[in-house]
């Protein structure tokens, strides 16, 4: 419990009383809470995963409606184990690195409040024992991401990105919400425990869902993969993943590495008793996974903004976790995820100490010839990239080429497809990747001369944080390795995901030991890519320019992020404006308005006009009034009468 209320408490004591204890206060306290809960957590995930004491903690009743009953419970099992674990590590060290990033800035007791507070709501969601507690914990998260998102509430930029989140998980979540009405109804429960007992019972089940009549479980874990969608920026719901650099670095670090956007991808391995009865589902986890891969990777090729490749980068490593978890291959995605969460936690800190050196410039066009003045930031750096593009044995050699032989192994058309475009999407990170260390580090400095004169290092705050994510970037995937995907699994995950015989592309590719071609061409391709990048950012620096002036149209097609925003913007945003204005000036204002409460003050307020107008004073109008009115009267008695 601790493990889980611990950043709780901390970013209870900031949040409310940090103005009262100052920004020192604040610190220790939410540093400590999340520091202890890692001590905690990494005994937790020694008892429950390498132990095998799995549990479940009963707190409290969550939700009572009727005869339906969510109970308040944390779920500790293997996959919570090392979810839990890797959220409060990496969180830890981004907590002590933005005590020193952060260190002039006046809301500090806020920002680590926020921060704490984002940690705790991914801890709920992660050791959720059913969907309602899951999905509180699941908009923890999104709320608290609006809230770090736009911390900088003054810049209209923060602001907009902050909606942007929000708005745009918020249709990922619908998807989300009617998977766990579907869950509901075909269960009558909400706990995980029930719903995987009677999955293989509901295998053959059919219902009708808005006029679809189609497989129950399909249906389902669509809807469910939908909210995962949004919440892994998934290609169609992945706009607003860049625009979140917005936040502050420790911000897109938490965000990127170790929470929020890998929930998605723990949903679908705690759905995973359900996934594997929903084939076509697993499909289109596969597609989308690969698709949006390959897609980022695309981008992260012509970005230029420091912190906005290393974001896209994000978006195209989350595809390879959910096309292995499209293949069955469940572990092998959540491996990466783990691993990833170090090396991409340490990239995005030590972007930030790179901006922090360069007086806060993000360009890398502007940058260079660096290297030997901030050497600690420089060091770290290339181990997060060697990590990333799979170099062994770093941690992510380890992971993503498990992912890519899983999908290679599976042996269907959505693994080939999933197959090629991840060994196409390598070549493409190794090259953006290099591309981001040759422009930033190497060659002639291109940043102005007072930028240059005030280059350098870190805080020891900040490059201590740096080194310890340095360390997990080296040495997670060959700890991890056998105990996530080797031949220990089995002992390691103990039914905490679930995988039917036939499907299990892990295991083919440990019986059937992939060819040497295969195995290796990973490496290859990420060595193609560092040639490149090489070739024309260090012995050509002239080829970028050319080549996108001699394809201009491929050019501008990748800086403008395949027009997406552009798209939403004309079939979505622009729409509901007019919509909106519609209903306001033609329904509202026009209708409503008119006929309503303003068309009748308008009526009273004219008849009173008119009324007034008799009234003037003059005795003689008066006198023509009474004869007038008298006049009527009499009409009345002898017309209406004679009639």
């Amino acid at each position: 419990m601790a493990a889980v209320f611990l950043p709780l408490l901390g970013a209870f004591i900031a949040g409310f009383f940090g103005r009262l204890i100052g920004d020192r206060a604040s610190h220790i306290v939410t540093c400590l809470g999340v520091g202890l809960a890692a001590l905690a957590a990494i005994f937790t995930f020694y008892d429950v995963a390498i132990a095998g004491h799995s549990e479940v903690v009963n707190l409290t009743t969550f939700l009572s409606s009727g005869t339906f009953e969510a109970q308040w419970a944390l779920r500790f099992d293997t996959l919570s184990a090392v979810m839990v674990m890797t959220v409060t590590t990496v969180s830890t060290l981004i907590h002590i690195y933005a005590v020193g990033y952060m260190s002039h800035d006046d809301g500090q007791p806020r920002f680590m409040a926020y921060l704490s507070l984002f940690t705790f709501a991914m801890l709920m969601l992660v050791t959720a024992d059913n969907l309602v507690q899951l999905f509180f914990g699941w908009e923890g998260v999104g709320l608290v991401s609006y809230l770090l998102i736009g911390f900088w509430f003054k810049k209209p930029s923060a602001n907009a990105a902050a909606i942007k989140a929000f708005i745009v998980n918020r249709i990922g979540d619908f998807g989300f919400l009617l998977g766990i009405f579907a869950v509901f109804f075909l269960f009558d429960a909400a706990s995980f425990d029930v719903i995987f007992g009677a999955a293989e019972g509901k295998a053959d089940t059919e219902v009708t869902f808005f006029g679809i009549h189609g497989h129950a479980l399909t249906i389902t874990c669509i809807l469910l993969f939908i909210g995962a969608m949004g919440k892994s920026a998934q290609l169609f719901l992945h706009t607003w993943l860049p625009d979140a650099m917005e936040g502050p670095t420790p911000v897109s670090a938490l965000i990127h590495a170790a929470t929020m956007v890998t929930a998605g991808v723990f949903l679908v391995a705690r759905m995973s008793p359900l996934f594997e009865y929903a084939p076509t589902a697993l499909t289109v986890v596969t597609v989308i996974g690969a698709s949006t891969a390959f897609f980022a990777a695309t981008i992260g090729c012509v970005q230029n903004d420091i912190k906005r490749i290393i974001a896209y980068s994000t978006c195209s490593q989350l595809g390879y976790m959910f096309f292995a978890c499209g293949v069955s291959a469940y572990q092998a995605g959540i491996f990466h995820l783990m691993t990833h969460a170090w090396f991409k936690a340490l990239l995005f800190l030590s972007a930030g100490s790179v901006i922090h050196a360069m007086s806060a410039e993000q360009d890398i066009r502007k940058m260079g010839g660096i290297w030997r003045l901030i050497p600690v930031t420089f060091t770290v750096m290339m181990i997060g990239n060697l990590a990333l593009t799979g170099i062994p044995f770093f941690a992510g050699y380890f992971s993503k080429d498990m992912v890519l032989e899983a999908a290679h192994a599976a042996g269907t058309g959505a693994g080939n497809y999933a197959f090629a475009l991840g060994i196409t999407a390598a070549f493409l990170t190794s090259f953006y990747s290099w591309r981001l260390t040759f422009l930033t580090f190497f060659g002639a400095p291109r940043a102005n001369h007072h930028t240059m004169e005030h280059v350098h290092e870190s805080p020891l705050v900040m490059t201590i944080p740096l080194g310890l994510l340095a360390l997990g970037a080296i040495f997670a995937g060959f700890l991890g390795y056998d105990l996530f995907v080797g031949e220990g699994r089995a002992e390691f995950w103990r039914g905490a995901i679930a995988v039917l015989e036939s499907h299990d592309a892990i295991a083919r590719v440990h019986e059937h030991h992939p060819a040497i071609l295969i195995k290796y061409l990973p490496l290859i391709v990420s060595l193609g890519g560092l040639g490149l990048a090489y070739l024309m950012y260090i012995k050509r620096p002239d080829l970028p320019g050319r080549l996108a002036a001699a394809f201009p149209g491929v050019y501008q097609f990748l800086l403008n992020k395949w027009y997406f925003d552009e798209l939403y913007d004309f079939l979505f945003v622009k729409n509901a404006f007019r919509l909106g204005s519609l209903f306001w000036k033609g329904g509202d204002t026009g209708i409503i308005d008119r006929f309503g409460p303003d068309g009748l003050s308008a009526a009273t307020g004219v008849f009173a006009r008119r009324l007034g107008a008799v009234q003037s004073g003059f005795l003689y109008h008066y006198a023509f009034a009474m004869i007038v009115g008298l006049a009527a009267i009499v009409s009345w008695f002898v017309f209406g009468r004679a009639g």
